[in-house]
């Protein structure tokens, strides 16, 4: 299968930074409004080969493209070829069951342009008599929200346990429905063979950051001490390597990670389930965020490595660690954040997953406002509009030694370029200066 190797690590070690538009072009990711809710609906499903190993294919694909450009038909392809991969990355021993817990995750596929889209996953086994193999109902999409996206995949179940025919009224009655703005919510009809016609709400989180968030899965599984030492070395941009047996772990845990960084966007190679075909990523020297299922642990410890944080999310433990992970961030806003966060862990049952998220976010917004927040002053714009960030001035504008000492590590990473790029490009009044 090297062929589709090649496919999907072209689709995934292209940095997954937000594409650098023209002004009002919107970056693919967190692009909204009036866009459609999704590109493709495809069902991955098991084949058995001449070996008695089974493969993943594309069994159906909703729309099917006709007309499309020879660049686009190329990306296409590529796009077909790398999504079975993703939906099954445990590998090819399957044997046909009677029972199986059906699982969402998500993953994320890079193009050449640096725009993501994300394929959203219902991994159930058809209903029927005997034993059958599970499938996988892959949703392809550049909008990033879990949470929506999940509610629709419970859709699509529960019409599969019907008939599929019943499910692609419903996507194209999804696709002629606009996305809604942050906050509003969308109705869509859908007509059940049975039980009639059912109108379907679907609601966007007011706080689009958000919205493809599960914080509660951190922590769940991690101490607040231990997120915070997740936390510097992503800040850092180090290598994470995550591991978990199940997918959804996987995928929700690595999403919520790259959350914390927010204002700044990982941008580096990032895949939060890696196919078992794959593996060799971990031992890449440039920085990555991945997810790997447990049963590869052993395989992964034989790799030639590179210093790399890996975390085990069953455990809640450190399985390899650089060893400076807790001496990274400045120690008073450490103490801080970590004070939030237990603040969080001990009315865990209080908080509704949003209530989680916004507080949670908010502790990590607040301390990249204490350490850079004051960037903005230190650039210099020239008569033609265009700024230039003075570096050294703003470093040496911050009065704690060891925030100073982080500061200046943290300017030198790939994020904070990317963000005072962007900063420089588009003048906006500061507060105070008009």
């Amino acid at each position: 299968a090297t062929e589709g190797k090649d496919e999907a690590s072209a689709a995934e070690n292209n940095s997954p930074r937000a594409p650098q538009g023209k002004p009002g072009e919107r970056s693919s990711v967190f692009s909204s409004a009036g866009q459609f809710f999704f590109e493709y609906l495809v069902v991955v499903s098991l084949k058995k080969m001449p070996d008695g190993q089974y493969e993943p294919k594309i069994a159906y694909q909703f729309p099917k493209r006709e007309n499309l450009l020879k660049g686009q038909k190329e990306e296409e392809e590529r796009l077909l070829k790398a999504i079975p991969l993703f939906c099954f990355p445990d590998g090819n021993n399957w044997a046909p069951v009677t029972e199986f817990t059906s699982e969402t995750f998500s993953f994320v596929l890079t193009n050449v342009d640096g725009s993501r889209k994300i394929g959203y996953c219902r991994r159930l086994l058809p209903s029927g008599r005997g034993v059958q193999l599970p499938e996988v109902f892959c949703i392809i999409s550049c909008l990033g929200c879990f949470g929506l996206f999940s509610k629709i995949l419970d859709e699509v179940e529960k019409r599969r346990q019907i008939s599929m025919a019943v499910i692609y009224p419903f996507m194209q009655g999804l696709r002629e429905s606009p996305f809604p703005a942050p906050g509003k919510t969308v109705t869509i009809k859908s007509f059940i063979p049975e039980s009639g016609t059912e109108l379907i709400e679907l609601t966007r989180p007011v706080d689009a950051h958000l919205e493809h968030v599960e914080f509660q899965a951190l922590l769940q599984r991690l101490s607040p001490a231990l997120i915070l030492q997740i936390f510097a070395s992503a800040v850092l941009e180090r290598r994470l390597i995550f591991l978990a047996e199940e997918l959804s772990v996987l995928s929700q845990c690595i999403h919520a990670v790259a959350a914390l960084l927010y204002p700044f966007t990982w941008a580096h190679t990032y895949i939060p389930v890696v196919p078992e075909c794959l593996l060799d990523t971990v031992c890449c020297p440039t920085p990555f965020m991945v997810g790997i299922q447990m049963r590869h642990l052993e395989r992964v410890l034989e790799q030639p490595m590179e210093e790399a944080l890996m975390v085990d999310l069953c455990k809640g433990k450190l399985i390899q660690a650089v060893g400076d992970e807790e001496e990274i961030l400045p120690g008073k806003l450490q103490n801080e954040m970590l004070m939030s966060l237990n603040r969080h862990n001990n009315n865990n049952n209080v908080h509704t997953s949003e209530q989680v998220n916004a507080l949670v976010s908010e502790a990590f917004v607040h301390f990249f406002v204490q350490a850079v927040g004051h960037y903005a002053s230190h650039i210099k714009w020239g008569r033609s509009g265009t700024g230039s960030f003075q570096e050294r001035a703003f470093c040496k504008a911050i009065a704690s030694r060891s925030c100073r000492r982080f500061v200046k590590k943290f300017v030198k990473t790939n994020m904070f370029s990317l963000f005072i790029e962007e900063a420089e490009k588009s003048r906006i009044p500061q507060e105070g200066n008009g």
